[in-house]
């Protein structure tokens, strides 16, 4: 992170802010973050990213050509890995297209990563086939914005803005010009929360991570300073609090989804906690956290679709002590229980002997099962 950035003012006043919230509901926390469930060490798999100073933080998978997309907040570079490779290689120079940074991002169904610019307030564009920037726009709230975490339905981006009660719609449009087709993009306010059951806190980090349902019915959006999840129905904007009985998941940040299955990361306690998800996603059982000593404040995952996730580590923690950073930085690839096949007892929590912090030799890690929370 370079000296200059407005964003490393930003890392230190959050993790001071949710510091404090977690002191403040303790209860809340235990109830959220109980022992691990045991995970095999062995089966962890890591992406290293070159360069000293990435502090990565948003990932987007693409499922077609099994490749994942990564930024850095620090000059807002964006890599591409190969999975089944492992190479990573520079998809976008930072600084490119006037990019500074890279938060959230997302690929829709046409192969266009979106990318959330933080506190530029800007969202870019790229074709990921051809590395063409497409197109860029801003919400012109800069200093005073966040723009985090990106869901895509029926070709609309929704942006979370985690400094103002607003999620933000960005519409692209092709103009044909002669042979060639210009992509041009807009971005207007879809939803305020203000008076919903989102209460905006005037400290610390509101709407975070947004994942769509996937009929795209549904927005689900965590609110990270709370620990509250809510559901958003996409055709009229009503917002609902989602039940998770007495849990809650403070400093949620990424989330994935897949059918009823959600998964929630906890940045600064470095868990995963998946939950099963009722029909109409109104409510849902969490189930056991799952945790891995790979993990280094971790902030968003996405499901590879093969019963594993890709997690970022940001490294923020030590970015706000001032220390150095553990080099390489990484995203790794680690296996993720089913919370719906728990809940009925169709599944098991993950493979493996050892335990979640890799030091193995734990006899009864066979043994273990996930149970709900609360």
């Amino acid at each position: 992170m370079t000296e200059t950035r407005p964003y490393a003012i930003f890392v230190f006043s959050l993790i001071g802010a949710l510091l404090s919230v977690m002191a403040g509901t303790a209860a809340a926390l235990a109830q959220s973050t109980p022992g691990a469930t045991p995970v095999a060490a062995e089966d962890v798999i890591t992406f290293e990213l070159p360069g000293d100073e990435v502090y990565p933080e948003g990932v987007a998978y693409d499922e077609d050509e099994n490749v994942f997309y990564v930024g850095s907040t620090t000059d807002g570079t964006i890599f591409r890995g190969d999975i089944e490779s492992g190479e990573v290689e520079v998809f976008s120079e930072g600084g490119a297209d006037d990019r500074t940074t890279a938060i959230g991002m997302e690929i829709d169904d046409d192969g266009r990563l979106f990318v959330a610019g933080g506190d530029t307030g800007g969202v870019w564009v790229y074709d990921t086939e051809s590395g063409d920037f497409l197109a860029t726009v801003e919400n012109e709230l800069t200093p005073d914005t966040f723009l985090n975490d990106i869901a895509i339905v029926d070709g609309e981006a929704y942006v979370t803005d985690s400094f103002n009660p607003i999620i933000w719609q960005v519409t692209l449009t092709e103009d044909e010009d002669d042979d060639a087709a210009e992509v041009s993009a807009e971005i207007d306010q879809y939803l305020d929360f203000t008076g919903t059951d989102f209460e905006f806190q005037n400290d610390g980090f509101n709407a975070n991570g947004i994942e769509a349902t996937d009929d795209g019915t549904y927005l689900i959006v965590v609110q990270s300073v709370t620990g509250l999840l809510f559901r958003i129905e996409v055709s009229s904007g009503d917002v609902t609090e989602i039940d998770l009985g007495d849990t809650t998941v403070p400093n949620g940040d990424g989330m994935a989804i897949e059918g009823q299955a959600l998964y929630v990361l906890q940045n600064q306690q470095e868990l995963i906690v998946p939950i099963a998800m009722a029909d109409d996603f109104a409510s849902g059982t969490p189930i056991d956290t799952v945790t891995y000593d790979a993990f280094n404040y971790p902030t968003t995952l996405e499901l590879t679709g093969d019963g594993r996730a890709l997690v970022v580590n940001s490294q923020f923690g030590a970015r706000s002590e001032g220390t150095d950073p553990e080099l390489p930085f990484t995203v790794v690839s680690v296996p993720v229980p089913d919370p719906v096949a728990i809940l009925t007892g169709e599944g098991t929590p993950v493979a493996g002997d050892d335990t979640a912090d890799g030091t193995g030799g734990d006899d009864d890690a066979d043994d273990a099962e996930a149970t709900p929370l609360g």
